[in-house]
């Protein structure tokens, strides 16, 4: 990925072990939380405040794309663009962060060079101007649901909202061109190996919030006729859904892994 360095603190980079400090005392979902919180989470960035003016996230194809995780670490010297970021509904955006106590410290931001027009490229241009600095950081609201406030030296603030992760049952899932899978409460599955439909049982069994396995029965499909190409991801697909299988879920990706190791990665729809 080309990019440029949109704008560049001259303080060295920072190094050494993330500091992770509780801030305040009053019960979570009524005042400020663990700021150590928000990292590892997809938040959505719903409105920037720049000297006063709210700059509010527009339309709907830049809500589906916009998100920004932080992962705190030691930063990379002379690197532009680190591990935290996302997009807010163009570019993408790189940049190390740190977390001191209730200071959220973003450094060396980079970006890719989408022209990014009308009220998109507004909110983008206010979003950066705010994010690339030492942020002080609220989080209010209960988990699933949760509110990030990030307040710049010049009180200029980014709300952000936390993104719910969709659920592994009844949400679709795409595993490529017209192909997908939609798991049930009643232990069964239905969607489509991108030609033939198809359906069976399918048992899930979590070991965690994010993973666990699930056990496919004998699926039944159509028999349509479709193209060579076609014809051979369908078999590739079907050999992956069959049996016992593991599964990883991080955020809207679920990563689907047969016991020899050949796995597919579904996106939520």
């Amino acid at each position: 990925m080309k990019r440029t360095t949109y704008a560049k603190y001259a303080a060295a980079a920072l190094a050494g072990t993330t500091v992770l400090t509780a801030c305040g005392t009053e019960p979570a979902g009524t005042r400020t939380q663990d700021v150590s919180a928000i990292a590892d989470t997809s938040w959505v960035p719903r409105k920037v405040t720049v000297d006063g003016k709210d700059y509010v996230l527009p339309g709907q194809g830049a809500l589906k794309k916009a998100h920004i995780t932080f992962k705190p670490g030691a930063a990379e010297p002379d690197t532009d663009g680190g591990e935290s970021g996302g997009s807010v509904g163009c570019n993408s955006i790189g940049a190390d962060v740190d977390i001191e106590g209730d200071t959220v410290k973003v450094s060396d931001l980079a970006m890719t060079l989408i022209g990014c027009q009308g009220a998109v490229g507004r909110f983008e241009e206010k979003f950066v101007s705010v994010f690339d600095n030492d942020l002080k950081a609220e989080l209010e609201g209960r988990p699933g649901a949760r509110t990030l406030t990030l307040t710049s030296p010049q009180d200029d603030t980014i709300t952000l909202r936390e993104e719910k992760d969709p659920a592994l049952k009844g949400t679709r899932w795409s595993l490529g061109e017209n192909a997908y899978l939609v798991l049930t409460e009643n232990n069964t599955v239905t969607g489509s190996l991108g030609c033939n439909t198809f359906q069976g049982r399918a048992t899930v069994r979590k070991s965690t919030v994010k993973d666990g396995t699930i056990e496919f029965g004998r699926l039944a499909t159509t028999r349509m006729m479709c193209s060579g190409p076609v014809m051979k991801t369908e078999r590739e697909l079907a050999g992956i859904l069959s049996g016992k299988v593991s599964y990883q879920q991080e955020h809207d990706s679920l990563k689907i892994t047969e016991a020899p190791g050949r796995s597919v990665v579904a996106r939520a729809e």
